[in-house]
């Protein structure tokens, strides 16, 4: 049976009219799914008797299972067991300026960047756009708030999986659906250039992010598998066309590694590489794990690769570390319990 959370707002008005149908039942049922929170369509009072049968008969509104759920301060992390038995996680992280969200886009991931928890365990599936969805859902309805920001940064690559990725987009995005406003969804990749170039002629205005965490290619390459696909010269370049084609800055993530990417040979390396384009760096504190050799930045390090990018005139932040009492290391919350079975 298709799962409604599959659909987006498009996708259900063709339903409709190929039903004989008026189109804009699909936007009735998108606000009591999405606005109302009713998903049984029974329940639904300005639907016929007939039509709630026949879209309960065709569509399942079936949710996640929160199969774990650890929680701190200012961070809960989930793990969510979907229809089919595989698990999946979710973060949500809390801001002073609103409730943030990390969902993943994959059941396991093949990218193998050897700091990452979540390349430990290969690839299973893609998530469907409605996986994804039912995510934001069931984070909403644990805490009772809105979800104000949504980055597409868990388990997975989301530009291994594109096509259910911008359907998710368009869904959380519809003023139907979720609503959560473009410029607040931010789509993270580790660098595959042919869906990076894609990505540039969507009519969207969300947000890139690229996972760098390394200034060149004899590093990148053995924390990034990726990189001997898609070299930093053609990434780099790649990212140049985007900004020009969109106008919209690039957020660079970059994870520091003790001893491994955070000196200040490193620093000004990836100043090098980035002069001159409109890019921000996020420096990320690391998520120690039982499973990795890699160990967190000292914050000398951390301030010191900060204050070389400061007056190497790079935009730069230091991202808050969340989670580090939980297993907030993506991945690392399904691999323990995967490691159970």
């Amino acid at each position: 049976m298709r799962s409604i959370f599959d659909y987006k707002l498009e996708d259900l008005e063709e339903y409709f009219e190929s039903i004989g149908e008026k189109k804009f039942k699909a936007r009735q049922i998108f606000e009591w799914i999405y606005k109302k929170h009713i998903y049984d369509f029974y329940e639904m009072s300005n639907i016929s008797k007939s039509l709630s049968e026949k879209l309960n008969n065709e569509f399942s509104t079936d949710l996640l299972t929160i199969k774990t759920k650890q929680t701190s301060k200012l961070t809960n992390k989930y793990l969510f067991e979907l229809d089919d038995g595989n698990l999946i996680e979710a973060v949500l992280m809390k801001h002073d300026y609103g409730m943030s969200i990390c969902v993943s886009s994959q059941v396991g991931c093949n990218m193998g960047c050897t700091f990452c928890e979540s390349g430990r365990l290969k690839k299973v599936r893609d998530l469907t756009a409605g996986d994804m969805v039912k995510q934001i859902i069931m984070i909403q309805e644990d805490i009772n708030e809105r979800i104000d920001s949504v980055v597409v940064m868990g388990i997975g690559e989301p530009f291994d999986n594109y096509k259910n990725v911008m359907d998710f987009v368009r869904i959380i995005n519809s003023p139907y659906g979720i609503e959560i406003g473009a410029r607040h969804i931010t789509i993270s990749t580790s660098g595959i250039i042919p869906m990076i170039e894609k990505y540039g002629d969507e009519d969207l205005q969300t947000n890139l992010a690229i996972s760098l965490h390394a200034p060149n290619n004899e590093l990148r390459s053995k924390l990034m598998g990726v990189n001997r696909a898609y070299p930093l010269e053609d990434l780099i370049d790649a990212i140049k066309k985007y900004i020009d084609k969109t106008n919209r800055r690039v957020t660079i993530e970059y994870l520091l590694l003790k001893d491994v990417n955070d000196d200040e040979k490193c620093a000004n390396e990836l100043a090098d590489l980035l002069k001159g384009m409109n890019v921000y760096v996020n420096l990320i504190p690391y998520n120690e794990t039982s499973h990795t050799e890699y160990k967190t930045s000292p914050k000398e390090h951390v301030m010191k690769f900060y204050d070389i990018l400061k007056k190497r005139k790079i935009n730069v932040t230091i991202r808050k570390k969340f989670g580090d009492e939980i297993d907030a290391a993506c991945g690392q919350l399904r691999a323990n319990e995967v490691n159970k079975l």
